[in-house]
């Protein structure tokens, strides 16, 4: 079977474990202490073009969410974000098991805007009763967002604005980032360490073994963080495994450009199904591509290759996500786009 149902399938890219096999015998302290570690933090800084960013190290996605949402809020807050947000439906409650409430709002194509984020503020704070109300302080984000669409710069500008004018906190999950960075580079690092509180540079999905960088490029969140990730069980005791690889993905643009190499192969796949005639569940511009179609051509689809069963949308129809990343073979991407051409319009 050939795997396009999600973006960690595969290992790693091969320069992340080329560094991994050089630095094996390397001796290090442990915890993210080490040099390899300061190296990838002075790397991530200078590209976000934050010097005094905090950077942190953790294993996985949910981790790193939980931390950070955690971290930025009192006991009786919560945080709003997209109802089909990851915090919301794919993190088996992850952050209310940290005893904040998650706040979803109505989603347009996986996005929420300033507007919705203001007027749930202010519904909140104008209720006779707010006290009794879990009070909203912080927005999470995701970017690419989970069906794979990318907030614009004047989007994020807007929602910074919004929460920062309103006195919440906003937080860019960037599990995909690498993948929103190519498609779109209007967002770059120095925009998001601008205008986020915090934000994430994902690994896991973008070409590592494993592992995520939390970026805290202000002073918020700052008070023990790394007590947090102790306590949370997020602490890696071979933490500059973490360190390599971020060093070796994000230096002389590789991460950006390995990324863009994967979007590339998912348009070019949307483009086969478009133009044998199945439409797209929504448009997008990354590695993940959404698409409805007949029963029949999921089930032909389903014999070689392994996709995302998204949904039902009628009695003869289903909703499939497809999904490219920096690992996917250009031998894979030929195998499924002939299958394309000879799936029966």
């Amino acid at each position: 079977m050939i795997h396009f149902e999600c973006d960690y399938a595969c290992g790693a890219h091969p320069a992340v474990l080329k560094a991994l096999v050089e630095s094996n015998s390397e001796q290090h302290c442990g915890y993210s202490e080490d040099e390899r570690c300061d190296i990838a933090r002075a790397i991530i800084r200078e590209q976000c073009a934050c010097p005094e960013a905090a950077v942190h190290f953790v294993v996985g996605g949910t981790q790193a969410n939980l931390l950070v949402v955690e971290a930025g809020l009192r006991s009786f807050e919560g945080v709003l974000c997209a109802d089909t947000g990851h915090i919301n439906v794919h993190e088996t409650g992850a952050v209310e098991a940290t005893g904040h409430k998650v706040l979803p709002l109505p989603s347009r194509d996986g996005k929420i805007a300033a507007h919705q984020v203001r007027e749930a503020v202010l519904l909140h704070r104008e209720d006779p009763s707010f006290e009794h109300i879990v009070r909203p302080a912080m927005v999470y984000i995701s970017h690419p967002t989970e069906i794979g669409t990318l907030y614009t710069r004047q989007e994020l500008t807007d929602l910074s604005e919004t929460c920062h004018e309103l006195g919440l906190t906003l937080f860019v999950d960037g599990a995909r980032l690498g993948y929103g960075l190519a498609a779109d580079p209007t967002v770059d690092l120095p925009f998001l360490s601008r205008v986020c509180d915090a934000f994430t540079i994902g690994g896991t999905k973008c070409g590592l073994l494993f592992g995520e960088a939390i970026v805290i490029p202000g002073e918020a969140y700052r008070d023990c963080f790394r007590y947090r990730i102790k306590q949370r069980g997020a602490m890696l005791a071979k933490g500059r495994l973490l360190g390599v690889q971020f060093e070796a993905l994000m230096k002389d643009g590789l991460y950006v450009e390995a990324s863009r190499t994967a979007n590339d192969q998912a348009q070019r796949i949307k483009r086969a199904f478009v133009e044998k005639g199945f439409p797209l569940l929504c448009d997008t511009q990354a590695n993940q591509i959404f698409l409805v179609l007949p029963n029949s051509a999921v089930e032909a689809l389903q014999e070689k290759y392994v996709i995302t069963y998204w949904g039902k949308v009628d009695e003869g129809h289903a909703a499939v996500r497809l999904v490219t990343s920096v690992c996917t073979p250009e031998a894979d991407v030929q195998a499924l786009l002939g299958h394309i051409a000879a799936l029966p319009a």
